[in-house]
């Protein structure tokens, strides 16, 4: 198996394989999907660190992708880090190093992890995609939103600015283990969100809304997310983290694109 070229080649083959991966080596596909960015500054023992393997096995892993190890994988993220990658981490350590603790720091390190991730966020979302998110939506008789979790907030709004401009929008729950999916039907479409750990509920819906001829644009962030096989269309997000926090500046930024592309389209704008 020849190496992956292009950053979505890399991409395409993981998801390809990751489902037939070994435990462990789906452990570090599922870290590498989450954290491309750390793969052209990083070793491959912190890679293996934050996957929880032992490096050797991030070895094998880089190997079935088709590297012949961990340093042909990151010559090619190190060429794409080149092109316009932002240097995250650098900025970070230097807050950190400069002010830890105080709310002034913590605020100015959020400000730049989301500052960093909407700036990331037309590289992770497809044109294409997202035309064609608009196209189905557009056309639904009813957009079913189901999000939960840190994702919540997200279909909140989403269901929100569909509301304020009068595009029929229902917003679903797990309240008490109840989908409320019977209210969905033929010509509805549904819009899933979900990042890893992926909530189950929201998996589900997506599943069952595919096998009943529902279409589902999935908003997620990495290639082996669980939502994609299920989705007419997916749009992708990945947001920085700082420590074990994650913001949702470029999920937002995203909804409200989608959701104001979606109210111009249906009114005729």
């Amino acid at each position: 198996m020849t190496a992956p070229a292009t950053i979505r080649e890399f991409e395409e083959r993981l998801a390809e394989l990751a489902g037939t991966m070994p435990k462990r080596l789906r452990q570090c596909a599922d870290f590498v999907a989450a954290n491309q960015d750390r793969i052209a500054v990083s070793t491959v023992a912190e890679m293996a660190e934050g996957a929880g393997v032992q490096p050797s096995a991030f070895m094998r892993f880089c190997q079935i992708i088709g590297f012949s190890g961990f340093s042909e994988m990151q010559k090619l993220f190190r060429d794409s880090y080149v092109g316009g990658w932002p240097d995250y981490r650098t900025r970070l350590k230097h807050l950190r190093e400069t002010a830890a603790g105080s709310p002034v720091a913590l605020l100015a390190e959020f400000t730049d992890a989301g500052r960093t991730s909407l700036e990331g966020l037309l590289k992770t979302v497809e044109p294409a995609e997202l035309e064609k998110s608009v196209g189905l939506l557009s056309e639904a008789k009813m957009i079913h939103i189901i999000g939960l979790r840190r994702a919540f907030s997200v279909a909140t709004y989403i269901a929100y600015a569909f509301e304020r401009m009068n595009v029929p929008a229902m917003l679903h729950g797990a309240v008490g283990g109840l989908a409320n999916y019977q209210a969905v039907r033929p010509g509805d479409v549904v819009i899933a969100i979900s990042f890893a750990p992926y909530t189950a509920e929201t998996v589900a819906f997506a599943e069952q809304a595919a096998e009943n001829d529902i279409s589902v644009v999935g908003i997620t962030d990495t290639v082996v997310s669980p939502l994609r096989p299920f989705s007419a269309a997916t749009l992708s997000v990945t947001e920085v983290d700082f420590g074990a926090f994650r913001s949702l500046s470029a999920t937002l930024g995203l909804a409200i694109a989608l959701t104001v592309a979606v109210g111009a389209a249906r009114n005729g704008s």
